[in-house]
């Protein structure tokens, strides 16, 4: 029995100016489905989360759940889509809860805060007890550490309640401990629900332990796309131009 497609990306070609980055991508990614996008530096892999989210405008089809995504208002793509930058910012001296709060714009009908519904809350809450964030919803942002700050900015993606998370460098800052449930959770969001994953990462091990499927870039186009299981390794050796798999068992060869 076919699985439902999520995330269905059909000749993408997107850039800056007259310069294109992502060249004629084509993917998909099925429902309960965990995507992580590798390759190296200038790939295009934050680009191409920018697209998806609607920042960078795009030639090719993009669709969510079946319906396409162009030409969406804000507030209904919203509801589809959710990007977590690594260069996410608060401008303001929000509280936790206030700046979680946030990422509900797409379902108030009012201005914010004032204009909240017990579902509003509900949401806010599960975000925050799912990041372990909770006990410090009553704290100013700006008191927080980088690690603490950016399960604030996840706790805001899912109370967005998007169907699809777009993630760059979701663990950046995290230590050991908190990217184990980051992670767990991420699982768990996914679960057995119509929802997906696309997450940028750095770490090939992190990735490839959280993913069941991966995307390689190479200069902004498809090297691989698959499941993570008949993913050949020696693809990484040309991707990065290095013994990858050397280099891997050198520097984790103290844990054996």
């Amino acid at each position: 029995m076919n699985k439902k497609m999520m995330l269905t990306v059909e000749h993408l070609s997107c850039g800056y100016g007259k310069t294109t980055v992502i060249h004629d991508l084509s993917f998909q990614v099925e429902a309960g489905g965990r995507l992580c996008v590798l390759g190296p530096n200038g790939c295009g892999k934050t680009t191409l989360l920018r697209a998806l989210a609607g920042v960078l405008s795009w030639q090719g089809k993009v669709e969510a759940d079946g319906l396409a995504l162009c030409g969406l208002s804000p507030k209904l793509r919203a509801k589809k889509v959710a990007l977590m930058s690594q260069f996410s910012q608060t401008a303001f001296a929000y509280t936790v809860y206030e700046a979680v709060m946030l990422g509900r714009y797409a379902h108030q009908t009012g201005s914010l805060f004032s204009a909240e519904t017990a579902a509003d809350r509900r949401a806010v809450e599960e975000a925050l007890r799912r990041t372990g964030m909770w006990d410090l919803r009553k704290q100013p942002v700006t008191m927080l550490s980088g690690g603490q700050l950016q399960r604030v900015f996840l706790s805001r993606t899912f109370a967005q309640e998007p169907q699809i998370i777009l993630l760059d460098e979701p663990a950046n800052h995290l230590d050991l401990c908190c990217q184990a449930e980051l992670l767990e959770s991420l699982r768990d969001w996914t679960a057995n629900r119509e929802r997906c994953v696309v997450g940028v990462f750095h770490d090939i091990s992190l990735a490839l332990a959280f993913a069941d499927t991966a995307l390689l870039l190479e200069e902004g186009r498809a090297l691989f796309h698959g499941p993570v299981k008949s993913l050949d390794l020696k693809l990484f050796d040309r991707l990065y131009g290095m013994d990858v798999r050397r280099y891997m068992k050198r520097i984790h060869g103290r844990w054996e």
